[in-house]
This record gives structure tokens, C-alpha cells and sequence, in this order.
């Protein structure tokens, strides 16, 4: 029976620097024999301690910060999920070179809550991914809101906040639940596209005034660096908004994304950054998977045991998840004074488990292993990245000693002997359940230790983002906004450009140009490394109008005064106003840090309360808004994280 064989897929200068960082012979046979199982006359041949870990344990415990920070998520990835999949590849007594590699190893908790808010003990990848990417808890199904519907902010929406380069990789559709919660949020996992959020999640569509889809809130975020499946959502036209009657490819277009489908599309991308960024989509739907054989069924453990294959379908394996993670930390670590977030998923664990398909899941848990090898490498070489591995919840498979009444198969594993893999928690041809057990979670790099012992899953949110040293409060990361006007005096009817800044926790902004007695939308634009241009013409009326530009995730204000001069004059340049903020936050989430956030709101109580302007009590608001940017820029600036 023919046995799939492991290869790498890395370009040489990163194979030779996984090899050296991780011990992986590239290009190794699953059939090789293992050394450590041969040696039967030592004890068995079991042991993996070699001589005392006390030092090397010690010395893997760095304190934070973290210039970057990998993620990468198992999906169904239980202790059992490993398990299997190490017996059948690297033998009962081996060891998996990337996964089984990470120095410090704990267990978390995955439970979710029912809407009233009590504990949900067997949870689903939606509500899962949500707890590590938002640090709160919430409902199975539901995507980065609360049990009450709210929008919690991500680690992806931070990090890109506070400066640093975002990254999101799976096997899966893109808008699945995993990559998804680092992305939107939404009440339903499956609102993919325009046609699903109309019909399933109707209040939350562009149409109602909602942030729309999976797709288009993606497109909305800009992360550097996206590439997974999911194309065919993309094909669908937006009903509402300004690119309303246009596919969602359209509107990546014109919005400045690089699109590729192929290996060798991406192999042609060599930057990606927020003017650019790359929108990798290889397949209409999930990836296909490594390895295929044969589903379990009832009293299969009793027939001949069998060996997995490769799958024929399997993508080009420039797009393997390996190669995807390599392409992913080499665009995203470019520039070297910006740091990073990366999370890469391996889809397929959950899915093949949910098929009773077990070559199916240890072909995705190998191909994931080969993606922790790329990271690791990179994390050692670097000296300053947080890597974990982890999975979001257990699953259905376990290894049993005789066939059981339910759902198995028989497989021959490394050493030659027989494996029997039962799947007992649905009948044949139904979708197998998933587990509420505790999940292994390993980490390696600063801030590494805060994965020891038992944690639970928004734990996670909080180790990435102190790692990172991020400010979690979006509003107070763009209180400090402003708005000039190239021109702030025009004549009647002609063009005027504001310039926004600051805007770091803003993806759109939203234009207007108003009087006391009436106002004018200029339009919803990008927003650019904090920056975005609002065009507009001039009223045709001689006065002064007010130019304001408000930010669509934090409710951030900031306004110019535009001064129409009167027809035969000739317009004199005037000194561009103090900009005003209003903060009212729209996406509030993680921690709120007070400080520059905090003043903001108290200075816009007051005056609304009150109904005038406090000059002094603005002044000193100024003050506090810019020693507040100076605090996080010094925090950057500390970590090394800021450019020179």
C-alpha cells in the first residue's frame, strides 16, 4: 500500500534556516524508521528527556515585549487530534519537529456562553476564535460581538492601530470562523457575502446601516496580507454603499488591493503594504486536503488496516500552508522597524474530523506542523517574536484498543503497526460533534511563560496583546486627529482637499461640509497609515463653512474652517483653525486604558452639557490629547517599534 511521503516547501534560504532552527530533515520518508523506537533495549525506548530540562526551561522564559507575534491555530486540533496524527506520521515514540518543538506548554478552557449568559460547555470555532482574538466570551455562531451583540475590537484591528503590519492566513475560506473573527463582526458566522447578510443577518447589512458582510468588512479593514480560499463570495455585487451594483473583486480593485489566484501570482508580489495590500484567493472555497483514505464506518476497525495517500487534488504546494506562512512573515517582515501580527490557520483538522476522515485530519495536522516549523525558524533567527500554538477546540476522534460499536478505522502507522481511530459522536454519514475538553496551547519567545498551566481561551488575547504592549483603547488612538485644508479659502464653486491625520484607529472616514443651517456629505474614503483625503467644490455661496471629517469605526471627529470668498475677490490664505475632536466610540473592546481616551470624553461631556466653548478647558484637553500620543509613541518608541 502506497504511503504518502512529507517534503518541504520552502524556498532553500528558509529550508536551510528551518532545518537549522528545527532539526527537520527535509525530505524524509514517513516510512524511515525511528531511532528512539528502535532502541527497545533502553527502557522501552520511550523516554524523550534527554538528561535535565531545568536550563533550558529557564532560559526559554523571556519577558515581554514582543516586536511581533504569530498565532497559529489548529482547527479541531485536540490532544487526541495530535495524537493520532503522531502515531500514524512519526511513530508512538516521535515527536512532531514544529508542533512538539515549542519549549513551554500549558491547557485552556474553550467553553462559550448561552445568551443569558451561563457557561455553553461544548463550543463551536465561531465563538472560540472570537475569545482569543477579543479577549470576551460570547455565543456559539456569533463572530467578535458580545452576548449582547456589541463589537469587541480584535488583536488584527489593534495591532494595525498601533502601527504594526496585520497578517491572516488559513486553508479555509477566508471568512470562516477562525480567520473571520479576526476580521468582522457580525451576530451569524455565515454572513459571507452581501446575498447571506441580506437574508440571515438583515439588521447588520449596508443596506440597514450595519458594518455588512464578512467580505466587506475585510475589505473595510485592509490587513496587509490576507491569503486563503473563499473566492466565490467575491463574486458577489455589494447592494449598498459606495460601491453598490459592483462584485466585491471590483471593489478590491479599486481599492488598491494586489489579487492573486496562483502560486505563481503570489510568487510576483514583493510588498504589501496599506496602500497595497495582497488579497490572495486560491480556491472558490476551502483548500482541498493533503491526504485522502478511507471515512470510518461502523465495524471498520475490523477490516485490513490501511495507509493514507496523497490526494491528487491537493493545491500546487507553492500554496501548502508552509509556503502561505513563509510568504506571510516575508511581507509582513519587511520593514524591519515595524513590527507584526500573523495568524495562520490550519482549517481542515475540524473539518475531516467532522467527516470521520482521519487520513483527512492528520494530512491538515502534518501540513500545520510544517507551518509552526516556518514560524519557529523565522522566531529564532528574529530573537524577538512570540510564537503560540494552539488549537480552538477538541473534537470527536480517539484511539481505541478494539473496534467499537460506532464509526472506525484501522490504519498501519510509522512503526508498521495497526492504529484504530474510532469517531462515536454522530452516525455514519452525519457531521461528528465537536468535544468540550481542554486544549493544549505551547508557546515559544517573549511572553511565552503566560501559557503555563491552565488558562482559558481569552487568555490568549491578553498574552498577545501585552506581549505586543498594544494600547487597546481604538478610540483614544485617534483622539488626537486632525484635519487641514490645502486651500482654506476658495473661491465660489471651486475644488478644495482636506487632509485627515491621526486616524490611526480608523479604517473609513466619512466627509461633510455644513453651515448652521445645513449640511453635505463629501463622500466615505480609505483610510491610509492613519491618513485620508477628503475632496469636495466649494458652495456657491460666499461664507464660512465647516469641513468634517468623522472616523466610521470610532465616531472620531475632527473639523477646518472653509472660508468662500465673495465672487471678484481674490481669496486670502488663512491660518488652518485648532481642529475640535468628538469622540463617541463605535468599536469598543479589550480594556480601556482611560488616559488620552478618557479626557477626550470628559472634555466632549462638559461641552455638551453646557453648550459653549471653554477655551481654556479645550486648551488643556489639547495638551493632555498630544502628551497622551506622545505616551504611546515613547511606549513604541521603548520597544524598538518605531521608526528611526
Amino acid at each position: 500500500m502506497f504511503r504518502a511521503s512529507k517534503s518541504s516547501n520552502h524556498r532553500p534560504g528558509r529550508t536551510a534556516l528551518m532545518a537549522a532552527a528545527t532539526g527537520l530533515i527535509a525530505g524524509a520518508s514517513i516510512l524511515a524508521p525511528l531511532g528512539a523506537y528502535a532502541a527497545t533495549d533502553d527502557h522501552g525506548g520511550a523516554a524523550r528527556n534527554n538528561g535535565d530540562k531545568t536550563s533550558a526551561i529557564r532560559e526559554s522564559i523571556v519577558d515581554g515585549p514582543a516586536k511581533n507575534v504569530i498565532l497559529l491555530i489548529g482547527d479541531g486540533m485536540g490532544d487526541s487530534e495530535i495524537t493520532v496524527a503522531r502515531n500514524y506520521a512519526e511513530g508512538a515514540a516521535g515527536e512532531f519537529a514544529g508542533i512538539d518543538a515549542l519549549p513551554l506548554t500549558g491547557q485552556y478552557t474553550t467553553y462559550a456562553l448561552n445568551k443569558d449568559g451561563t457557561p455553553n460547555y461544548a463550543s463551536e470555532s465561531a465563538s472560540t476564535a472570537s475569545g482569543w482574538s477579543t479577549g470576551t466570551k460570547t455565543s456559539n455562531g456569533a463572530l467578535s460581538v458580545d452576548i449582547s451583540g456589541k463589537p469587541q475590537s480584535t488583536l488584527l484591528e489593534l495591532a494595525k492601530a498601533n502601527g504594526l503590519r496585520t497578517g491572516n492566513v488559513s486553508t479555509a475560506e477566508i471568512q470562516d470562523a477562525t480567520p473571520g473573527a479576526q476580521i468582522a463582526h457580525i451576530s451569524a458566522r455565515g454572513c459571507y457575502g452581501p446575498v447571506k447578510t441580506t437574508a440571515n443577518c438583515a439588521s447588520e447589512s449596508l443596506e440597514k446601516g450595519g458594518l455588512g458582510s464578512i467580505s466587506e468588512q475585510l475589505l473595510n479593514l485592509r490587513p496587509d496580507v490576507v491569503l486563503g480560499g473563499g473566492s466565490a463570495t467575491f463574486t458577489e455585487k455589494a447592494v449598498a454603499g459606495d460601491w453598490a451594483g459592483k462584485t466585491l473583486f471590483e471593489q478590491a480593485t479599486a481599492r488598491g488591493y494586489q489579487l492573486v489566484d496562483s502560486a505563481a501570482g503570489l510568487d510576483t508580489v514583493t510588498a504589501a503594504d496599506q496602500s497595497a495590500p495582497v488579497l490572495g484567493l486560491f480556491t472558490k472555497g476551502n483548500f482541498p486536503t493533503r491526504w485522502v483514505g478511507p471515512a470510518a464506518t461502523v465495524g471498520g476497525g475490523n477490516l485490513a488496516p490501511v495507509s493514507c495517500t496523497e490526494n491528487p487534488a491537493r493545491l500546487n504546494t507553492g500554496l501548502s500552508l508552509a509556503s502561505l506562512t513563509d510568504k506571510a512573515i516575508d511581507l509582513l517582515s519587511a520593514d524591519s522597524d515595524q513590527g507584526f501580527f500573523l495568524q495562520v490557520e490550519g482549517a481542515s483538522i475540524d473539518k475531516q474530523d467532522h467527516a470521520a476522515d482521519a487520513c483527512g485530519q492528520i494530512g491538515e495536522t502534518v501540513d500545520l506542523d510544517e507551518a509552526v516549523q516556518s514560524a519557529l525558524a523565522f522566531a529564532k533567527a528574529d530573537g524577538n517574536t512570540l510564537v503560540v500554538v494552539t488549537a480552538d477546540h477538541a473534537h470527536t476522534s480517539q484511539i481505541v484498543g478494539s473496534t467499537p460499536p460506532g464509526l472506525s478505522v484501522a490504519l498501519t502507522t510509522e512503526e508498521g503497526s495497526t492504529m484504530l481511530v474510532s469517531y462515536g459522536t454522530a452516525n455514519a454519514g452525519e457531521s461528528q460533534q465537536h468535544t468540550g475538553s481542554q486544549v493544549r496551547i505551547a508557546g515559544y519567545g517573549p511572553g511565552a511563560a503566560n501559557v503555563l498551566g491552565l488558562t482559558d481561551q481569552t487568555d490568549l488575547f491578553f498574552t498577545s496583546s501585552n506581549a505586543l504592549a498594544l494600547n487597546t483603547d481604538l478610540r483614544s488612538l485617534s483622539a488626537a486627529a486632525t484635519l487641514t485644508l490645502d486651500q482654506p479659502t476658495v473661491a465660489p464653486g471651486a475644488a478644495f482637499t482636506g487632509t485627515g491625520a491621526g486616524l490611526n484607529a480608523d479604517w473609513r472616514v466619512a466627509g461633510k461640509i455644513s453651515t448652521s443651517g445645513s449640511a453635505d456629505p463629501l463622500g466615505t474614503v480609505d483610510v491610509i497609515d492613519g491618513q485620508a483625503l477628503i475632496t469636495g467644490t466649494a458652495p456657491t455661496t460666499p461664507g464660512q463653512y465647516t469641513v468634517t471629517a468623522t472616523g466610521a469605526q470610532t465616531g472620531v471627529s475632527v473639523s477646518a474652517q472653509l472660508t468662500v470668498a465673495a465672487a471678484g475677490t481674490t481669496p486670502t490664505p488663512t491660518a488652518t483653525p485648532t481642529p475640535t475632536t468628538t469622540p463617541a466610540a463605535v468599536l469598543p473592546g479589550g480594556s480601556t486604558n482611560g488616559g488620552v481616551g478618557g479626557v477626550a470624553a470628559a472634555v466632549g461631556a462638559v461641552l455638551a452639557a453646557t453648550g459653549t466653548q471653554v477655551a481654556p478647558l479645550m486648551g488643556a484637553a489639547a495638551l493632555l490629547l498630544a502628551a497622551g500620543g506622545a505616551l504611546v509613541w515613547f511606549r513604541r518608541r521603548r520597544h524598538g517599534l518605531t521608526e528611526s
